[in-house]
């Protein structure tokens, strides 16, 4: 992706709110230190970052009780699900350590640089809907993303009571979804106008999970029916293009009625792979992994070389030409941009 350059004012702008930020990180973590040091924090005790907001965290320790928490400068990246050490303080609390992480979910920014979004998450779920129209290479991109995070990815069709609402809608849907049992992964389908039939609340309880997808596929409404005390907001789909408007801005975690706990994100209509290469891309595709490395030539591309594995794989019916062609259209996007 090519970096734009900028002009003398933006540089100016951009290191002038470095500078500042990094001023109250200093002052922020010395009235922490003057804090320790004085004896002024109660005893350390762990907890789990529900909130994140700017140079502050929300952390529950057990459940029902959150206090609102400073952070220490070192530890600016903390996203919700992290696992920390606080102490109270006279007005708040203050984080003074992180804990090592299971797992992370990182995108990209604009920029290209990877970061998280939430830590020690069990599983991805792809939420997907018949409206905005879902793309089988926006669903591999997800699923990729989760494979190479190591995050046990499942498939969520969300508004399945629309399915009927126009001619050959239900049958496209299915025919997207159909490929993906076959490969192992786990397609479920629900409502939140009408309800969850349990597979949802089962494949939810006891872990931790988020929710990916485009906007407008209904994420804060399954939320909202899973956990009705959370009470988020909705926002309707635009009439004129059929994509949704993002109403979350925060992530935050929240405790399901069925026993698990979910980090609802903010919605993201494209999910960047920008960091990954194509031997990783590739990796990501699970049905390539038993012939990956047993092509003729070491950098094989995969499309028309002799002796290649994964066209074995396509000629034997063992790989789908429709995943072949979603694995070229993300590498080709990698290497155009």
């Amino acid at each position: 992706m090519g970096k734009r350059k900028l002009t003398r004012q933006q540089a100016w702008r951009i290191e002038k709110i470095q500078r500042e930020r990094a001023e109250r990180a200093a002052r922020r973590d010395a009235r922490a230190e003057e804090a320790i040091a004085g004896g002024d924090l109660g005893p350390e005790r762990e907890g789990v970052v529900v909130a994140h907001f700017g140079t502050q965290v929300e952390v529950e320790s057990e459940p029902g009780r959150v206090q609102r928490c400073h952070l220490r400068a070192n530890l600016e990246g903390l996203v919700t699900g992290d696992r920390v050490v606080w102490c109270d303080g006279e007005s708040a609390g203050v984080v003074v350590a992180q804990l090592p992480r299971d797992s992370e979910l990182s995108r990209p920014d604009p920029h290209g640089t990877l970061r998280p979004v939430a830590a020690n998450i069990d599983q991805v779920l792809v939420v997907i809907a018949p409206y905005p129209e879902p793309h089988a290479n926006l669903v591999d991109r997800y699923l990729v993303a989760a494979e190479a995070l190591g995050i046990e990815p499942v498939l969520l069709l969300n508004k399945a009571d629309l399915l009927d609402s126009e001619a050959g809608l239900r049958d496209a849907v299915e025919d997207l979804l159909g490929i993906y049992p076959g490969l192992g992964y786990t397609v479920l389908r629900t409502s939140a106008t009408e309800g969850d039939d349990g597979g949802l609340a089962t494949a939810l309880r006891e872990r931790t999970s988020v929710f990916v997808g485009q906007s407008g596929v209904g994420k804060s409404s399954l939320v909202n029916l899973l956990a009705p005390a959370a009470d988020l907001r909705v926002g309707e789909l635009s009439e004129s293009r059929r994509k949704g408007t993002h109403t979350t801005t925060t992530a935050r975690l929240i405790h399901l009625d069925c026993g698990g706990r979910l980090i609802d994100s903010p919605g993201i209509r494209e999910f960047g792979l920008w960091h990954m290469d194509r031997a990783s891309v590739a990796l990501g595709f699970r049905e390539f992994r038993p012939f990956l490395g047993r092509c003729r030539f070491r950098d094989c591309r995969h499309e028309t070389e002799p002796d290649c594995a994964v066209l074995e794989g396509l000629a034997a019916g063992a790989i789908s030409e429709r995943r072949l062609d979603s694995y070229r259209h993300i590498v080709n996007g990698l290497e155009s941009g």
